[in-house]
């Protein structure tokens, strides 16, 4: 989001609290008997202690009040231990916050040996959704693909994320375009819906929708459509106002 004026670990202050209270209100014993779950934080997934990534889950059953488990592996983490990964039963629920390439391993093997029914989500991945050379080049198949993935790019990530039927269930976006702020929103059962910030900044309005997601020039060709000028020209009176 290019609106976004802090750091990673701002970004992650505000996520934790989120998933917390996300986990509270999705709990199938919480709903059914009021009380809510104990929730773990672990920060020792985030190697480097600085980017901004974290494992929260609940321990339905387990007395005791929240927990935090910290980086404590010494010079950002660069010599710790190896990622615990919790054991899950059927009513827990864990996240990956803001996942990095580099959990991409933990997610898989919690993927995997977890045995119970317990729901395991990404929220706010920190890989993009639009592609740049690396990441193009590491979606195709063979020696070249392998090579671009190991210098950064997501393909690999994402073929693994499909394999463990990983499905995006919300995706909020938001970037800039003609000056002004855009956002991006898909469910799970919806199209994109394309929306514009107004020119008073207190609401967005609603300029289109696409089955697959609008690239930039998709969006851009709505707000022609909708007769939404560039922002500098709405503020200089020379374009009407939205």
């Amino acid at each position: 989001d290019e609106s976004w004026q802090g750091g990673i670990m701002q970004l992650y202050r505000a996520a934790s609290p989120t998933t917390k209270d996300i986990l509270r209100q999705l709990s199938p014993t919480a709903m059914a008997t009021g009380v809510p779950p104990k929730i773990v934080e672990d920060r020792s997934i985030d190697e480097s202690g600085v980017d901004g990534v974290g494992l929260l889950y609940t321990q339905v059953g387990k007395s005791g009040s929240d927990e935090v488990i910290e980086n404590d592996g010494g010079f950002g983490g660069i010599f710790g231990g190896g990622v615990s990964l919790p054991t899950l039963d059927d009513e827990d629920m864990c996240v990956f916050v803001q996942p990095s390439q580099e959990v991409a391993d933990s997610v898989d093997e919690l993927s995997t040996t977890t045995k119970s029914k317990a729901l395991i989500a990404l929220l706010n991945p920190q890989w993009r959704n639009v592609d740049d050379a690396l990441d193009s080049a590491s979606k195709s198949d063979g020696v070249f693909g392998a090579f671009a993935s190991f210098l950064g790019g997501k393909g690999s990530v994402l073929r693994r994320l499909d394999e463990l039927e990983y499905t995006p269930t919300f995706t909020l976006e938001g970037y800039v375009c003609k000056g002004g702020n855009i956002r991006l929103i898909k469910r799970f059962d919806s199209d994109w819906n394309v929306f514009a910030e107004n020119d008073s900044g207190d609401k967005y309005v609603r300029v289109g929708s696409m089955v697959e997601r609008p690239s930039y020039q998709d969006v851009e060709k709505m707000l022609d459509d909708k007769g939404v000028g560039y922002k500098y020209a709405r503020d200089l009176g020379m374009a009407p106002k939205l």
